[in-house]
């Protein structure tokens, strides 16, 4: 059976991609076994350009504070030059690629965040046209998705990566893959630091409380329980620095951290 494979690539991860990376998400698509779609970040690059452009920006709890200013450069950044970036890597790995923004088609349609007073235009995604995702996705293509929205007056809104990954995956059933720079969430022990295998959201509610998970860890856990909560089979963190981790963990090998339910801990 031919499963959705939602892979969301952070921003801190792009430059340590190796191509063997985007060689591996083609070799699964050319499996017949995976439909591959990437939704991408691209903090560091936006930052870079806000600091160049000299427009002030803040964080909250990991997302980051949006004025119209702001968005324009975000806008900028994730659907023009990343998104187009990720479209020729693939390219270059023997795939074809589709480079799209959520805005395009209301492939993402937000509202806005419910702290959107302090947060300014981020926003939620309430609905994917995963019809549009699907036809795409089923004629060959791999569908490169920058997370910006549009509420229905067409206002922009620019949207935490996690968060979209996580709604397109709920909206596809697909099994999720958050790459990241890291290999999965670390824990310290007597015998040093280790990656956790598998994380409930009692140990994620722990370990956001002891500030283990900081930063920009703190939405992506939170949008991997949301996908979990929206019945997505699969859910895992893992290093993109590795290009065969996410070829392993699509084999069923036991690869990053894996994000369960608590059911699933006690009966699987």
């Amino acid at each position: 059976m031919v499963q959705y494979l939602v892979i969301k690539c952070g921003g801190s991860v792009f430059e340590a991609l190796p191509d063997a990376f985007y060689e591996q998400v083609v070799n699964l698509q050319k499996s017949g076994q995976w439909l591959p779609i990437i939704v991408h970040g691209g903090g560091p690059s936006i930052s870079a350009m806000l600091d160049q452009l000299n427009v002030p920006s803040a964080f909250v709890n990991g997302l980051r504070v949006t004025t119209q200013e702001v968005l324009d450069t975000v806008e900028m950044v994730l659907s023009g030059k990343i998104n187009k970036m990720v479209v020729s890597k693939l390219k270059q790995a023997g795939g074809k690629a589709i480079g799209l923004s959520g805005v395009d088609a209301d492939l993402l349609e937000v509202v806005p965040a419910a702290n959107h007073q302090e947060l300014g235009f981020v926003g939620e995604v309430r609905r994917v046209n995963d019809a549009l995702l699907r036809q795409l996705a089923t004629q060959g293509l791999i569908p490169v998705l920058s997370p910006i929205g549009q509420d229905e007056s067409g206002q922009h809104y620019n949207v935490n990566a996690d968060v979209a990954a996580a709604a397109v995956a709920g909206a596809l059933q697909a099994t999720l893959c958050f790459v990241s720079d890291i290999p999965g969430i670390y824990v310290q022990s007597a015998s040093g630091k280790s990656v956790l295998n598998r994380a409930t959201p009692t140990q994620i509610k722990e370990l956001i409380a002891r500030e283990v998970i900081t930063g920009g860890m703190i939405p992506k856990v939170e949008a991997a329980l949301s996908a979990l909560n929206q019945r997505v089979p699969r859910v895992v963190i893992l290093s993109g620095k590795d290009p065969f981790a996410l070829m392993a963990f699509c084999q069923g090998e036991a690869v990053g951290t894996e994000i369960v339910l608590e059911e699933e801990m006690v009966h699987g």
